[in-house]
């Protein structure tokens, strides 16, 4: 009797002490820091008039810096000095019209990650990629469960909408099915899918559309520096293991425990319906063709690129690094995703002919519209940089600045990762981020010695571990409406808190990765990325 009348009130205090306590406040305060920046698109429309401006006056008061690069490098200045170059001007004007086109159709993410999408579309519309996650997770165990949940979360970002949409709702339901809470196992996928985003067993369409932003910003400090889609790909794969082993922990450890034991009676609507549907037979028979052509063409690509006298290995050294594999990656990326695609919607009936997988290929490009508006803003934002040469400058001065307080070390990193983490809590959009902070700290990092492959992996870090608390996360609000499906009271600060414990815990375990993968043990975070420049 006592129980039941203290409860309310009880209740009513937990709930005050959230609204009044300090980590609420900083979430009001990053979602209201969030709501007041522009949309990505205006932002990048605002950049490129504050350059324009900017580059006007630094050009009046002749702001300068001594070119590091020695005597005969390409694109260094007979003098050594490196000026502001002003858009601010009749010339400048001139160069902004003629260049505005071709600043977009040259911009080198927009090509890559279309065609890597045109695959990656008819896995995804002939239903390969969720029965694939499907039958990963609902196979497992039910002591490998979470870790099955992490795993298979963290391998969707390939195909980012299908985690979101298809694999969170269904840990959920997965795990109250199992007795367990709900909300355990939409905090397990949701910290694979986001705050896993950057690693990965496959190449995606993240990875190129990133080496596209990192290669005109290397190419600042070296015109000739290019970037491949695999130059994460070895850490990124290792990464893999540590988010799910990471993510089962804290799922296991922490937040169940937490969260415990789950009351039908907070749900916002009948969960007796609540059903999981299995893979069906045809499916199951789609699965197997797929994985028989997926075979198929890997032997073909591997018949390319493993014999010493492979047509794709370098045809100067003979090496896989700096081939025409790794450079034509995200054909290939195009192929092993579409072929499989096909194979499996054949077997299933989703796909019967080329039209099909045209039709699947034209939904996915008609979703694209707003990643093309933002890439021409984008490429238009990036090109202006590079002409005024203020990334260049302000690498310049910010390399030396972190010299002279004997920041060039390691350690450098650890604050690089930080601060991109918290820039993520505001600008959630990991293209539209790179995009702002690459031309200035991959040339800035190059400066000081380090490869920008290297410096591209730790932004991904970065970027990733803090997608679980920022309600600027594109996808956010679909979460918590999973969330309210099953706890019919959540709202942002519960679900924030929830996933804290996995973005800190990340934090830490993908810093120390990275450290021993790359600076203890010597690893490179790719094929043939080296660790060090040498400006």
């Amino acid at each position: 009797m006592s129980d039941s009348m203290d409860s309310p009130n009880t209740s009513q205090d937990e709930n005050q002490v959230a609204k009044n306590g300090w980590f609420n406040r900083f979430l009001a305060t990053v979602e209201f820091l969030g709501n007041m920046l522009p949309h990505p698109i205006t932002l990048f429309a605002l950049f490129c008039i504050a350059i324009i401006l900017f580059s006007g006056v630094a050009d009046w008061f002749g702001l300068s810096a001594i070119d590091p690069r020695p005597e005969g490098s390409a694109g260094r200045d007979p003098d050594g000095v490196i000026e502001v170059v002003s858009l601010l001007s009749a010339e400048g004007l001139q160069r902004i019209v003629t260049g505005l086109v071709t600043n977009f159709t040259s911009f080198a993410p927009l090509g890559t990650v279309l065609v890597a999408l045109l695959g990656v579309s008819v896995a995804e519309h002939s239903g390969l990629l969720s029965a694939a996650m499907r039958g990963m997770v609902m196979g497992a165990s039910k002591r490998l469960v979470t870790f099955m949940v992490v795993f298979a979360a963290i391998l969707s970002n390939t195909a980012s909408e299908l985690g979101y949409v298809v694999l969170i709702p269904l840990a959920a339901m997965i795990f109250h099915s199992l007795g367990r809470h709900p909300l355990a196992g939409l905090a397990a996928a949701f910290a694979g899918v986001s705050g896993g985003y950057s690693a990965n067993l496959l190449l995606g369409t993240i990875d190129p559309l990133l080496a596209g932003i990192t290669t005109p910003a290397a190419q600042m400090i070296d015109p000739t520096y290019q970037v491949g889609a695999e130059a994460n790909w070895y850490f990124m794969m290792i990464s893999v293991f540590l988010i799910a082993i990471l993510g089962t922990l804290v799922t296991e450890k922490i937040v169940e425990p937490r969260l415990g034991k789950y009351n039908p009676d907070e749900a916002s609507e009948d969960l007796a319906q609540n059903n999981i549907a299995g893979l069906t037979d045809k499916e199951k028979s789609g699965l197997k063709w797929a994985g028989v052509s997926l075979l198929v063409v890997s032997l073909l690509l591997a018949w390319t690129i493993v014999p010493a006298d492979g047509i794709l290995r370098n045809p100067e050294t003979g090496l896989v690094a700096h081939s025409p594999f790794l450079k034509g990656i995200v054909v290939f990326i195009f192929v092993t995703f579409g072929i499989p695609g096909f194979v499996y919607g054949r077997v299933v009936g989703t796909m019967k002919n080329d039209k099909d997988v045209i039709n699947a290929m034209s939904k996915s490009m008609s979703s694209m519209g707003m990643y093309i508006v933002l890439v021409f803003f984008a490429a238009q934002f990036v090109a202006f940089f590079k002409w005024t040469n203020l990334g260049t400058i302000l690498a310049i001065n910010g390399a030396a600045l972190l010299q002279a307080l004997s920041l060039t070390g390691p350690e450098v990193f650890v604050l690089f990762i930080l601060m991109c983490a918290l820039v993520n809590l505001t600008l959630g959009s990991s293209s539209a981020q790179w995009a702002v902070t690459a031309p200035i700290f991959v040339p800035m990092l190059m400066l000081i010695g380090y490869a920008p492959e290297t410096i591209q992996a730790a932004y991904r870090i970065g970027d990733s571990v803090t997608n679980l608390i920022t309600p600027m996360m594109s996808y956010f609000g679909l979460i918590l409406a999973v969330a309210t499906k099953y706890k019919k009271d959540m709202g942002i600060g519960t679900l924030v808190a929830t996933m804290l414990p996995y973005s800190l815990i990340f934090f830490v375990g993908w810093v120390v990765l990275f450290y021993l993968w790359v600076f203890v043990l010597g690893m490179p975070v790719g094929p043939g990325a080296p660790t060090y420049y040498t400006p």
